[in-house]
């Protein structure tokens, strides 16, 4: 499939916002953090300004995308218009919790409801993200048992990255925080190393012979091209990806996204002020540029099973 800068940015920036809405509202009901007022605006800030971000991204996507609010309307058959929904009804409650710690600087009972329903609502909202491309039944690589965990473990990963970079900024580090997000990395690499041993091994139950129902003939193959120019079908659903660049970037993801921010946030248990505070960032830093890398290659490596039609052998 086609890796689009407006989806790959879509889909960073929302996955790790709501993954810093999840923290930052669970930690705002529990108080697992210093709860002062500054942490939860920024936090919550910084949240709703990825979100938005990715938001506005998606649109670029679309051919027209002054008439994106009709895609709302298709909620009871679109998990495109059920992510819509519940993106917009996440900022019901990650703004009233922003409001409430503006009004007071413990805002007690209404930090713990509004925490919870914003962490619940970002929840909802990651699995719909996810659903719109494991609910395809036609691309191998994204109709899988591994999407959506991978979308949640990557999601948590990249907020809890976050929320201790902005803690350590703020000058209220924690080592429980930095632990968290170190252990989050370790399960999210474990999902994406499962992810991609299974899109290696296996393929679509499809075939050419399946897809063209000549089967009972022999092998099918392409005689001749169906046209003689490059169509849209190709272009958004026939990009291919070299394997050996795809192991290169697979071992730069591993590198940038896993294995430096882990490292990182070890180091800054160790460190204190703004040794950690620089060490932090670092990571967030070098995450950043592997989640991008990472999400183009979820969509390039997928493979849409109407290229049995042009002459691929598996999808």
């Amino acid at each position: 499939m086609h890796p689009a800068l407006s989806v790959i940015i879509f889909t960073t920036a929302t996955g790790a916002g709501y993954g810093l809405l999840i923290w930052s509202g669970l930690l705002s009901a529990f108080s697992a953090t210093p709860a002062e007022r500054v942490v939860a605006l920024v936090t919550l800030g910084t949240a709703l300004l990825l979100v938005t971000l990715g938001l506005l991204s998606s649109t670029l996507h679309l051919g027209r995308p002054e008439r994106a609010w009709r895609a709302l309307s298709q909620w009871r058959t679109s998990w495109l218009s059920r992510e819509g929904l519940a993106a917009i009804a996440t900022y019901v409650p990650a703004t009233l919790l922003g409001l409430a710690w503006i009004v007071s600087p413990d805002p007690g009972l209404a930090a713990v409801l509004l925490g919870v329903m914003t962490a619940c609502c970002a929840v909802v909202t990651i699995y719909c993200t996810a659903m719109i491309y494991a609910s395809l039944k036609t691309v191998h690589q994204w109709r899988n048992q591994y999407v959506v965990p991978n979308y949640f473990a990557l999601g948590l990963y990249c907020g809890a990255l976050l929320f201790a970079a902005l803690l350590h900024l703020l000058g209220h580090g924690q080592p429980l925080v930095d632990g968290v997000a170190a252990a989050a990395g370790l399960v999210a690499l474990g999902g994406k190393l499962a992810y991609w041993r299974f899109i290696a091994t296996t393929s679509h139950v499809s075939t050419p012979e399946s897809a063209t129902g000549l089967g009972g003939i022999g092998k099918v193959r392409l005689f001749e091209a169906p046209h003689t120019e490059e169509n849209y079908l190709m272009r958004e659903m026939g990009f291919t990806i070299a394997r050996k660049h795809a192991d290169k970037l697979r071992k730069l993801v591993v590198l940038a996204l896993f294995g430096a921010p882990i490292l990182l946030m070890l180091i800054s248990l160790l460190l204190g002020g703004v040794a950690a505070a620089v060490v932090a960032l670092i990571a967030v830093l070098s995450a950043g540029a592997g989640i991008l890398v990472e999400r183009w290659l979820f969509f390039a490596e997928a493979k849409h099973t109407v290229m049995l039609y042009y002459g691929a052998r598996a999808a």
